[in-house]
C-alpha cells in the first residue's frame, strides 16, 4: 500500500527546475504527480513516477541529488469538508502529517490525497481501521491510465 516518491534536491535559481524533468522525459520517464516546494537557498521536487528506480538512476546519472521515501495516497471524498473529516480522523489517531499534496487526477466524487507520515505503515493501519481507503501503487498506477 506504501509509494514510492522521489525527492530530487535543486538549488533555488532559476532553470534549475527543468533538468530533472527533461532527464525523465529523456528516460522515457511521465510524471504522474508532483510538488514543489522551496526555502531561499533549494527546493524539494516531490514526485510519484510509474518506475521510481528507474527515475532515481536516470536522475542520478544527470547529477541530480535523489532520495526515495515512503508515502501514502488516501481516497478523500471530493466535496466541501471531505480532507476536513480526513484530517480529524488522522489526528485522532495521533498521527504527525509531515507534508501532503493531491494528485492529478480524480474518480468519480474521490479525489486522491498523497500523505508523508513519520511511520507510513502506522498511517496505513490507523486509515483503515476509520474506513478509508489506502490506494496501492498498482491501483495508483492504473487510475492514472500511464
Amino acid at each position: 500500500m506504501k509509494i514510492t516518491q522521489l525527492s530530487v534536491f535543486l538549488e533555488n535559481k532559476p532553470g534549475r527546475l527543468s533538468h530533472p524533468c527533461r532527464a525523465l522525459a529523456d528516460a522515457g520517464i511521465n510524471i504522474l504527480t508532483l510538488s514543489l516546494a522551496d526555502t531561499h537557498q533549494f527546493g524539494i521536487m516531490r514526485l510519484i513516477v510509474k518506475e521510481p528506480q528507474k527515475a532515481k538512476k536516470a536522475l542520478e546519472a544527470a547529477g541530480c541529488v535523489v532520495n526515495l521515501t515512503e508515502v501514502i495516497a488516501i481516497e478523500v471524498p471530493d466535496r466541501p469538508g471531505g480532507l476536513a473529516d480526513v484530517l480529524m480522523a488522522i489526528e485522532k489517531s495521533a498521527l504527525n502529517v509531515e507534508y501532503m499534496y493531491a494528485f492529478t487526477f480524480r474518480r468519480a466524487d474521490k479525489a486522491i490525497i498523497v500523505f508523508r507520515f513519520e511511520d507510513p505503515d502506522a498511517g496505513i493501519r490507523a486509515i483503515q481501521a476509520k474506513g478509508m481507503n489506502v490506494i496501492s501503487s498498482v491501483e495508483l498506477y492504473e487510475r492514472a491510465g500511464k
